[in-house]
């Protein structure tokens, strides 16, 4: 006896204490279900990469604003919403949200929210004070350059009079001199040389008038110096022949003297009304300042206030392509449903800064806090429509809704499910007691799977809503298989019991069971070799569910079927049931159409699926893969799904056709590339290199452009430029010629100096493009460009590293990041696991069989025609979804896994059961018919359960849940379809060429021939 059937027998022998074993074993395991958490985080599917590094490189190195931030778009729709009942409305809208406690409290401290018509306000504010700041300014200014030019000329003519007062006084000591030596050693000598010489050495020029007044002079000099000398008069004289000489030229320097001083009066007073204009000016531009941070209440007023003239204007100014900012149009549509410069609109968009508990939030998930605020932000919109309609997109509501369609898909799908497999099991069972039992047996499989999830702390996620179905239907099957085999060998074999009717059961099928659980196992963990989380957490999860049927089916269900069974016998109850599609009829023609086919004509078929095959493969290999947060977007549920009793009645479902209403108009706030780039940033033409950049980035396909034409890029250029319009000391060292030495605007020299300056005036903004060390230390710089929100993951990956390659070199490295990039990094992935995981389950199961089968059926071949069908319905499902236009994605992608891992189950019952009856009639059309028909029957019932218990998943509300339950569903049929209409003629083929001599024999039509036993064929296979 095989240690499996030993094992079997054990149970059936002993059915209390293996009741009693399992029943301890699903308390023991599933007390860890409770422990299950639910997670809907995109971020979990996210693996090692040197995108994700470098995208962790920026969140922690780069801020912009307030950190620990998400940001909110609320989308205005109406007929204008630039009129004034609609710029008004959207500001009162704004005013509701800080009046409500739940979001209030989540707000930035600072601008919590802006839109085009804070904007529009805060312009006209602006523009008010600034009317004031400028003709003020200008008085300033003339009066400045006027004081400047008067006190040049003041300086100018101080100084030429300090001169001529120098000169002056030199003459005069020249002239005092001259009397000296006239009146002493050369009292004789005549005057007129004497003066000669002293004009000759004087700085003044003397005339004969002057000389005049000098003879005078010398005269009265020499008398008053003759003895008796006159002091008195000897003075009178000096002071004669000196400053009398000069007497009208200190005269015209006295005039020009007090004439410089009225001047210089004239000069502070006008400095005294510079300083009052000055003041008034700078409380004109603290008015303006004001104006800028104008709060909701005075924004409101302000719109009110102006008439459709002033407004239109201010409209115009904003939103002009001269004079509008890329921030204004930030808040307006795409160039395709907004013209700049006009004051009529479909639709724009308001911001919302919500702080959060930690720097960044993965796609898919939020904290309770901001879900609850951003619904209330929903509420608040249809309160607030008033002829505009409030679409709210941000991360609270898309958790919300991808957490509600997991649990609304369980809801839905779960009772589906369940009543599909009762009508199967009716169908099938047609007997009370075993279908409770199968319903029991379910549960028990699930109470250990999630009881396994629980204690190896693995979390709920999008993927594992499939395992419950899953596991359904593969227990399902196992139950349909042993029930089945139970009740035919009751009919079949007159005077056995329940115990040992269920002893040959097990015997016989137990160990295609065990086939089946292995491979299948196999199949699973074969996406152990994913570097997606969950997919690996998924392949285990399942291979965990699939050994527990095994246990509750192979152990616990038997156990108790033979008890009750016995127990009613005992009560004269009759417990003898035929099996599903083993009496005759229209069922039983059916499923013998594969073995008909067969019989007659093996390699037609074969050949026709061969070419049926190729097709699929054709169509597999152009299936797309994707990996998106859209593809977690549950689509509005249909309106018979709202008319579900409570608590299965679905939730609402925006969040989708809004962001697809925001990708098709808006720059979503979400979706941005990011080149960073790291090296000696501080070199001197890292930012002309770093403009040529922008210049390419501007130019790809897949940037955002705004309706103004501008492409939506934010770098140290452009905050730089930002900066400099508006602070004078920046921009004075922006475009200082030694440091923009050509004059582009683009500084070419001492860069380092630029970023200091940047840092002084602006750190904020400058920390979000440039990263500085504590060290001071400049390391990197980022470009963050807005790229189209519906544009492929492939185009915004190639497009973005093109970007980043040219600015690469020269002691630079750039590196393309963020979430676009990030998702076609998991694309790719998820397309490695498909290939590998189909290539791993196919060479690891094609081994197991050819082993085990050679082992237990002496032919290792065997094994290889077994997987053969399998091999063809996996081109089959491939085929399909190139058909249908479905892609692989986190839970598609696991279909060529599965499709091996429960097709291999069928063609091994088929093969077993054909093995077990050629054996036992010796005759390859008899072993052939009862295999097909008897476990064809079983296979069908299974299948049945399995593709409705599939089938019901395209009722689920999360999007690839109903791909996935589509294609399961195709997977099953095609696995059913091969194990009953291919293997039948794959296995003719395998017995005339590889099976055993007797049948080979049989075959070939040579007559009786001898079976192990020694005994003869009854009948060799005949052409009907």
């Amino acid at each position: 006896m095989k240690p499996i059937e030993r094992f079997f027998e054990t149970v059936t022998g002993y059915t209390k204490p293996a009741i009693a074993v399992m029943l301890l074993l699903t308390v023991a395991v599933g007390a860890g279900a409770p422990q299950v958490e639910q997670s809907s985080s995109l971020d979990q599917f996210q693996t090692e990469s040197e995108v994700a590094d470098t995208l962790d490189y920026v969140n922690a190195n780069f801020t912009v604003g307030d950190e620990n931030t998400t940001t909110v778009q609320v989308i205005l729709r109406g007929e204008n919403v630039l009129s004034k009942e609609s710029l008004n409305a959207s500001l009162q809208f704004q005013q509701a949200l800080r009046d409500n406690e739940t979001i209030n409290e989540t707000l930035a401290s600072e601008n919590p929210s802006v839109g085009i018509a804070n904007t529009i306000a805060i312009t006209s504010l602006v523009e008010a004070e600034a009317t004031e700041v400028r003709r003020l300014g200008a008085q300033v200014r003339e009066l400045n350059a006027t004081i400047q030019a008067e006190r040049a000329a003041l300086e100018a003519n101080r100084t030429a009079l300090q001169e001529r007062s120098d000169d002056l006084n030199a003459t005069v000591g020249v002239l005092n001199a001259t009397l000296t030596d006239l009146a002493g050693a050369n009292r004789t000598a005549p005057v007129r040389p004497a003066f000669e010489r002293a004009n000759a050495t004087a700085p003044v020029n003397l005339t004969e008038s002057d000389f005049a007044t000098f003879e005078t002079a010398v005269s009265r000099l020499r008398n008053a110096t003759a003895p008796p000398r006159n002091e008195t008069a000897a003075t009178a004289a000096y002071e004669l022949g000196t400053r009398g000489v000069l007497q009208e030229e200190f005269t015209a320097l006295q005039q020009r003297g007090d004439a410089l001083e009225n001047r210089s009066a004239e000069l502070r007073e006008k400095g005294d009304r510079l300083e009052n204009l000055a003041s008034q000016l700078e409380a004109a531009q603290a008015d303006v300042e004001a104006a800028q941070s104008a709060n909701l209440s005075t924004q409101i007023d302000e719109i009110g206030s102006m008439n459709a003239s002033e407004l239109d204007g201010v409209i115009r100014s904003v939103l002009s392509v001269d004079g509008g900012s890329n921030r204004a149009f930030g808040f307006m549509p795409s160039e395709e449903y907004y013209e700049p410069g006009s004051t009529e609109a479909g639709s724009t968009t308001i911001l919302i800064t919500q702080r959060t508990a930690e720097a960044s939030q993965a796609p898919g998930v939020a904290s309770d806090r901001i879900v609850e605020s951003q619904l209330a932000m929903q509420d608040l919109g249809q309160d607030h429509s008033d002829g505009v309609e409030y679409l709210v997109f941000g991360s609270g509501i898309i958790s919300d809704e991808i957490e509600n369609s997991q649990s609304d898909s369980l809801l839905i799908v779960g009772p589906l499910a369940l009543i599909f497999v009762l009508i199967a099991l009716i169908v099938a069972y047609r007997d009370p007691l075993d279908i409770l039992l199968g319903l029991l047996g379910i549960g028990s499989v699930l109470v250990w799977t999630f009881g396994f999830m629980g204690w190896a702390d693995i979390a709920f996620n999008q993927i594992f809503i499939a395992v419950p179905v899953l596991l359904i239907g593969l227990s399902i099957d196992y139950a349909i298989h042993i029930f089945m085999r139970h009740r035919e060998e009751r009919v079949d074999s007159d005077g056995l019991g329940p115990r040992k009717s269920m002893a040959v059961a097990l015997g016989g099928v137990g160990i295609a069971l065990v086939w089946v659980t292995a491979t299948t196992v196999i199949g699973f963990l074969s996406n152990l070799i994913s570097p997606v989380p969950p997919i690996r957490d998924f392949g285990v999860v399942s291979s965990v569910g699939i050994v527990a049927a095994l246990l509750v089916f192979g152990v616990l269900v038997p156990a108790l079927k033979i008890e009750l069974d016995e127990v009613l016998e005992g009560f004269g109850l009759d417990r003898e049931k035929r099996a599903f599609g083993t009496g005759g009829g229209r069922l039983g023609e059916a499923l013998s159409l594969g073995s008909t086919a067969a019989r007659k004509s093996p390699q037609a078929v074969i050949l026709v699926v061969v070419l049926i095959s190729a097709a699929g493969a054709y169509g597999g290999a152009q299936v797309d893969t994707s990996f998106d947060q859209e593809d977690f977007l549950a689509e509005d549920p249909p309106g018979w799904m709202k008319e579900l009793p409570e608590p299965f009645k679905p939730s609402e479902y925006t969040a989708k056709s809004n962001l697809e209403y925001v990708n098709e108009r808006f720059v979503r706030q979400d979706s941005q590339a990011q080149i960073l780039i790291r090296g000696s940033v501080t070199a001197n033409d890292t930012l002309v290199r770093l403009n040529e950049t922008r210049a390419a980035a501007a130019e790809k396909t897949v940037t955002q452009t705004l309706s103004n034409g501008e492409p939506d890029i934010r770098d140290p250029l452009s905050v730089m430029e930002s900066v400099a319009a508006r602070n004078e000391t920046f921009n004075a060292t922006f475009r200082d010629p030694d440091v923009d030495t050509d004059g582009d605007g683009i500084p070419e020299e001492n860069v380092t100096a630029v970023y200091d300056a940047l840092f002084a005036v602006a750190p904020e903004e400058a920390a979000g493009v440039i990263y500085r060390t504590d060290d001071g230390e400049y390391e990197a710089v980022r470009m963050v460009v807005s790229v189209k929100g519906a544009a492929d993951q492939g185009a915004v990956t190639t497009e973005m590293r093109d970007v980043a390659a040219g600015v690469e070199g020269d002691g630079l490295t750039a590196t393309a990041t963020g979430s676009a990039i990030l998702n076609k990094v998991v694309q790719d992935e998820l397309l490695q696991t498909v290939i590998e995981s189909l290539i791993i389950t196919l060479v690891a199961i094609f081994a197991f069989l050819m082993v085990t089968y050679r082992i237990t059926e002496g032919s290792a071949t065997l094994g290889a025609v077994t997987l053969l069908p399998v091999a063809f319905s996996v081109t089959w499902i491939l085929g399909t979804m190139y058909l249908l236009g479905i892609p692989f994605n986190v839970i598609t992608g696991l279909i060529t896994s599965l499709t091996v891992g429960l097709g291999v189950a069928y063609s091994i019952h088929v093969s077993e059961r054909y093995n077990q009856e050629l054996e036992r009639t010796g005759d390859v059309r008899e072993a052939m018919h009862t295999a097909v028909t008897g476990t064809g029957g079983a296979l069908l019932g299974s299948a049945a359960t399995t593709v409705g218990g599939f089938g019901v998943l395209a009722f689920a509300i999360l999007p690839p849940l109903q791909q996935f339950g589509i294609i399961t569903g195709m997977t099953i049929i095609y696995a059913f379809l091969a194990a009953v209409l291919v293997l039948p003629s794959l296995l003719v083929v395998w017995t005339r060429y590889a099976g055993p001599e007797w049948a080979q024999a049989s075959l070939a039509g040579e007559g009786a021939s001898a079976r192990p036993d020694g005994t003869a064929d009854r009948d060799p296979v005949r052409e009907d």
